[in-house]
């Protein structure tokens, strides 16, 4: 991932929406791919191969750039192990293991609207 330039726009909105506690807290879990990997490592460690065989849709590419970013932002541990092949294990740390009820919570909504709402939209075609 290339570096972002400190003056961008980018930046400099980022620097302000993340005086709002809300907003803070979903950017830190924005993307298309860190709740689902923050579920899978809910579990305990996974290394990289493992992580890619859960989500075989997705590039190694795109698996390692969201691996990055989670660690960059506190969500993800990552250790590596001075063996030969190298042994690579990512785990959640303590902030993303708060999620875990929130998670829990969006996915009894989610659950609870996603269809409905689905439903409606059909029968309206």
């Amino acid at each position: 991932m290339a570096a972002r330039k400190k003056n961008s726009t980018y930046t400099r909105n980022e620097e302000h929406i993340i005086e709002c506690d809300l907003t803070y807290a979903v950017n830190k879990i924005n993307g298309r791919w860190k709740i689902l990997i923050i579920s899978k490592l809910e579990s305990g460690k996974m290394r990289f191969g493992e992580l890619k065989k859960e989500f075989p849709y997705m590039t190694e590419r795109m698996l390692t750039l969201q691996l990055r970013a989670m660690e960059q932002d506190g969500l993800v541990k990552r250790t590596v192990y001075a063996e030969i092949p190298p042994r690579v294990e990512y785990e959640l740390t303590e902030m993303a293991l708060a999620f875990g009820p929130i998670f829990k919570q969006l996915s009894e909504w989610g659950g609870k609207y996603r269809l409905p709402v689905k439903a409606t939209v059909e029968g309206e075609g």
